[in-house]
């Protein structure tokens, strides 16, 4: 099978509420996706396979040197496929057309080898406050 990546893909919201549920462990709760991504975004890979949404990333910015990776998600079916690198490798080509200098990613320690070794990331001192 074939899988696509599109940066600023189309997508319905339920779909990704449903990639986004599963990949992190909770129930989908109707966010409207499209409406927060164009607020907030710089843009936002998908990756499709036979028209099912099979992966996702965002990126946020803050309208300059700065972006953030947040969401990469995976279908669990398509998983260890290269699925989630090539994501974050498109996110980082679209961050570095518009200019932007970092990308920043935050993640816990089990995803360290996908981040730090799969994707090229290295690592840095981080601060965090929960609110």
């Amino acid at each position: 099978m074939t899988i696509t990546y599109r940066w600023r893909a189309d997508f319905d919201d339920t779909d990704l509420d449903a990639l986004h549920a599963e990949g992190f462990g909770h129930p989908a709760d109707g966010t409207g996706w499209r409406d927060r991504l164009e607020r907030h975004s710089l843009g936002w890979v998908c990756a499709e396979e036979d028209g099912s949404l099979i992966g996702f990333v965002n990126v946020a910015w803050d309208g300059g040197a700065h972006a953030f990776l947040l969401d990469t998600v995976v279908a669990r079916h398509c998983r260890s496929r290269g699925v989630g690198t090539r994501l974050v490798a498109l996110a980082a080509e679209e961050a570095r057309a518009a200019h932007c200098e970092w990308l920043h990613v935050d993640f816990e320690e089990h995803l360290r080898a996908f981040y730090v070794e799969a994707c090229g990331f290295r690592e840095t001192a981080a601060g965090l406050v929960a609110l």
